[in-house]
């Protein structure tokens, strides 16, 4: 929690401390005034006096009531504010992790930890910048008052204190751990709920909608019976004290009223006296209401500090080599070795190979091989383990991130598509992009053709996720958004699983027509999209068991050839 107070602005925490003083002052003295009203001027018949002391108290209460809009704006702004940098730093946190820290924290965690747990940070930011003030400083403030007003009286407080403190005390010691539980357990739920609308089609496929009702019904009874639990426990609160202020009330009645019977104690003062009272014990549970809180935020703290502690695993080097963009473009892999954080094995194990400009290099193997894991290399979302990745000469790790991933296009095995039009999509790759470049762009992809099919062509409207677009035609768009950007290496993963035969084919000669001066980096499935690579690299768990033109592979490279007779029959082969 320490942290976030640091984020805060101290003119806004010194403002609304300066506000909140000025209204308990203003109502602190307020009971002053209406024993003063009562002892000398209704007592005796002073009208003038009353009058007078009237005005005062409508001073006093105009001022509490614009010291109290005056903390509450500072307040409400400073927490709204801490929340939108929270979540600022989270998000670009989050776009700059490396891979592997996104993977282990995973995007439901990281949706609940921007949402909720900042929600938790700005309650109780506001509850501290208002409560946390206030309830400590009447306190005291009554607690002086009330003496001032009748010492003998204030020992009702020895005993009303501590048996409230008991009572509260046992409650926060069942109800903090609830609250803590919560933040997991809705973790939990929105993993569920996310799961269940980003697969509903594997879902319905299946028929598997029961399952996942009950499975989403689990998780949320789960966190139901939780919050039940914890809110039943809280709820036993507002009566105890209700009832511990009341029993206070009837002490202070019964004892002023004989120490008025004696004289030794005016009316106006009892009424002060009891105004003291509830101030003392209202402020006694705000303050506990607070303790309530501050566990559940101090835990959503140690959540958000989490992602933004996290150190980049992949960083930029502290002295970058310049990527020399005038030689011709190169692609080299040095003995590289990489093992996932955690995993026993090495995913990738002596991968060499060199490309040169205007080559396409092809990536082959059986799933789970490593093909996916070799190409997010290249532009470095991970890093080896031992041996190099070079590109133009320079050490990937010795370049900075920005420019090494200018030099590269690349094309995720799963087609990303943003919500918007197929023109800013375009436009991703290359920003000035002209509508010349993207229609060239979508020629080569074999998008032209659907694309100019449709009403308003390039400013279609791209539902969320490209869903409005068939597989074949996000891969594809897909495909033109990396080309449009001028690009040293264009990486395509498994882009073309969702194309026809013609279509890939069509696909590849427009490739070889029209990037001549760059890198193709191709991984596929099938021997049809990489029989007229340059290079093709055949890797088998990992390690590359093959290198060559597919000629020499098919002589040489066993598991090529099984690869080749799974897919083609025996007359295809020859």
């Amino acid at each position: 929690m320490i942290k976030m107070v640091k984020k805060m602005s101290k003119l806004a925490i010194f403002m609304a401390l300066g506000f909140m003083i000025i209204q308990v002052i203003s109502d602190l003295y307020l009971p002053t005034l209406t024993s003063n009203i009562i002892n000398k001027g209704v007592v005796k018949g002073d009208i003038d006096y009353i009058w007078q002391i009237g005005f005062v108290m409508m001073g006093f209460s105009l001022l509490s009531i614009i010291a109290a809009i005056g903390n509450t704006f500072f307040a409400s702004r400073e927490a709204q504010k801490l929340g939108k940098k929270l979540r600022s730093e989270i998000y670009k946190k989050v776009e700059y992790a490396s891979n592997d820290q996104f993977d282990k924290i995973g995007t439901a965690s990281l949706i609940t930890r921007t949402t909720n747990d900042v929600n938790q940070i700005q309650m109780v930011t506001q509850m501290g910048l208002r409560l946390m003030i206030n309830a400590p400083i009447t306190l005291v403030g009554a607690s002086f008052m009330a003496y001032h007003k009748d010492p003998k009286l204030t020992q009702v407080f020895l005993v009303v204190i501590p048996l409230m403190a008991i009572f509260v005390g046992g409650i926060m010691y069942f109800a903090v751990p609830l609250f803590k539980s919560m933040q997991k357990k809705t973790d939990h739920l929105n993993l569920v709920f996310r799961e269940g609308l980003t697969g509903v089609r594997v879902v319905r496929a299946f028929n598997r909608s029961k399952y996942e009702e009950k499975r989403f019904d689990g998780a949320n009874q789960d966190y139901t019976n939780t919050a039940i639990k914890v809110n039943t426990i809280v709820s036993f609160m507002i009566p105890i004290v209700t009832l511990i202020m009341s029993g206070t009330n009837v002490a202070i009645v019964w004892f002023g009223g004989h120490y008025i019977s004696t004289g030794d104690l005016e009316v106006g003062n009892l009424i002060a006296f009891m105004t003291y009272a509830m101030q003392i014990l209202m402020s006694f549970m705000m303050l506990t209401m607070i303790f309530v809180f501050i566990p559940r935020a101090q835990a959503s703290a140690v959540r958000i500090n989490e992602v933004l502690d996290m150190k980049e695993t992949v960083a930029d080097p502290i002295h970058t080599q310049s990527n020399d963009t005038t030689k011709a473009a190169s692609l080299v892999f040095e003995q590289v070795h990489y093992r996932y954080e955690g995993a026993e094995n090495l995913a990738l194990e002596k991968i060499d190979f060199q490309a040169k400009r205007g080559q396409t290099v092809a990536i082959i193997g059986g799933t789970g091989s490593g093909k996916s894991t070799l190409v997010n290399l290249i532009p470095r979302f991970y890093d080896v383990e031992s041996g190099s990745v070079r590109v133009n000469d320079a050490d990937v790790r010795e370049l900075k991130k920005h420019n090494l991933r200018q030099q590269i296009g690349l094309v995720p095995q799963k087609a990303v598509l943003f919500t918007g039009t197929i023109r800013e999509n375009m436009c991703y790759g290359k920003p000035d992009a002209t509508d010349e470049e993207i229609w060239k762009a979508l020629e080569i992809a074999q998008a032209k053709e659907f694309v100019s099919g449709l009403a308003e062509g390039l400013d279609s409207h791209v539902e969320q996720g490209g869903g409005n677009f068939s597989g074949g035609q996000r891969q594809r768009l897909c495909i033109a958004r990396a080309l449009i950007k001028p690009a040293e290496i264009y990486a395509f993963d498994d882009s073309f699983s969702a194309l026809d035969f013609k279509t890939d084919a069509a696909l590849r000669k427009a490739l070889q027509e029209n990037v001549t001066e760059s890198i193709v980096v191709i991984v596929a499935q099938r021997i049809s999209t990489v029989v007229d690579a340059d290079i093709i690299l055949v890797l088998d768990e990992g390690k590359l068991v093959g290198k060559g033109t597919h000629q020499e592979l098919k002589e040489t490279c066993a598991t090529y050839q099984e690869i080749i007779s799974s897919q083609l029959r025996e007359e295809e082969i020859a």
